[in-house]
């Protein structure tokens, strides 16, 4: 059963979501193909960072606990990650958004992006020779002026908070994979690359850089929702 490990991960994550997508007050199987479309945007990218990172050593996987199949040096796992994941934080944030007013005020939510670039900008170049951490928090920290001053989305306040909710559902997932509970970790990661700080077994740059992987993921669902929402007016019409 170990070699299923990674895949059960991904499959429990999700499960409840989906199952949940279909209760006729959220209604979010109506958006699936929404969802869908984005995260295979996001996954690209996301997915030739990850490829990258594998290939010179930022990370590794145990194969172990990992089905023979691999794409582009990746497990199969891995890739699944990159919907199971976002579709279980997407799902989240659309039913707490639909039944409560999450939204932030124009000024403080200006303010904790300013400040969230200025720091995410400050780790990054006092880390510079660590890629991981380099990487990560300079990708963030232009994520998040090109969507707060080039793209004008309103939000990054909501989503954040949303974000910092599901933190303990991130800290047990990340956790199993990166050792908690396991004989060894799921992923490894090489010391050297990244700053050495961790909760509990987690590097602290993969709580941002899932942070990154949600505010696009989310940015590019809300294009195609709404795409969709005026299909369905249209329709109904």
């Amino acid at each position: 059963m170990q070699q299923y490990t990674y895949l059960l991960i991904n499959f429990f994550t999700v499960i409840v979501c989906f199952i949940f997508s279909f209760h006729h007050k959220i209604k979010f199987n109506r958006y699936f193909g929404a969802f869908l479309a984005a995260s295979l945007i996001v996954g690209v990218v996301f997915v030739v960072w990850d490829a990258w990172f594998t290939k010179i050593g930022v990370w590794w996987f145990n194969d172990q606990y990992l089905l023979a199949i691999r794409f582009a040096g990746l497990p199969l796992e891995e890739l699944l990650f990159f919907i199971c994941i976002p579709f279980a934080c997407l799902f989240t944030y659309f039913c707490l958004d639909k039944f409560f007013k999450l939204d932030w005020k124009p000024l403080p939510e200006k303010v904790f992006v300013i400040i969230s670039i200025i720091i995410a900008l400050c780790i990054a170049l006092w880390f510079r020779e660590k890629i991981y951490t380099f990487i990560t928090f300079l990708s963030t920290a232009c994520s998040l002026f090109i969507l707060k001053f080039l793209l004008k989305v309103r939000w990054i306040g909501k989503v954040s908070f949303v974000y910092l909710l599901l933190m303990p559902g991130f800290l047990m997932v990340n956790g199993i994979l990166t050792g908690t509970g396991l004989e060894s970790p799921i992923v490894n990661y090489n010391p050297e690359e990244f700053m050495g700080i961790r909760i509990l077994t987690i590097p602290v740059e993969d709580t941002v850089y899932g942070y990154e992987l949600i505010l696009w993921n989310i940015f590019l669902f809300q294009m195609f929702k709404k795409s969709k929402t005026n299909s369905l007016v249209e329709v109904e019409a």
